[in-house]
């Protein structure tokens, strides 16, 4: 059974961090393409970070640029976000996705009905 398992969401403080994960199971990795999304209440779904299945090229959304990082461990069948200086509007429930290197790095983040396999998402809360 092909599964992605999101974990290490939680409540953060502003500015806090947190390091979300993302493990696959019933399939391997390595030969797709890894993005993290996110939907807050009443928005859209949003592609934050995107990775590639071999270059290690990367998208990232302009609202994240310098504060998180994608990052993959394809012999732990698992890909990471660390997430940094946090904000209120970092609050979502944060989502990873793969795609089978159909699509660019980019177009899987900006077009997020092109991927071939979702998470449950795990909800990310940023409040004082």
């Amino acid at each position: 059974q092909v599964q992605l398992v999101e974990s290490g969401g939680g409540l953060v403080q502003p500015g806090g961090s947190l390091r979300l994960s993302c493990a696959a199971s019933g399939f391997t990795l390595d030969n797709y393409h890894i993005g993290w999304f996110r939907q807050a209440p009443g928005k859209e779904r949003e592609g934050v970070s995107c990775i590639s299945s071999s270059d290690g090229s990367t998208y990232y959304a302009d609202s994240v640029k310098g504060r998180f990082t994608i990052s993959r461990d394809n012999a732990k069948n698992t890909v990471y976000l660390q997430m940094n200086s946090l904000k209120p509007e970092d609050t979502a429930i944060y989502y990873c996705a793969a795609q089978g290197e159909t699509w660019t790095v980019q177009s899987m983040c900006v077009m997020s009905f092109v991927n071939d396999y979702w998470g449950q998402g795990t909800q990310v809360t940023v409040s004082s």
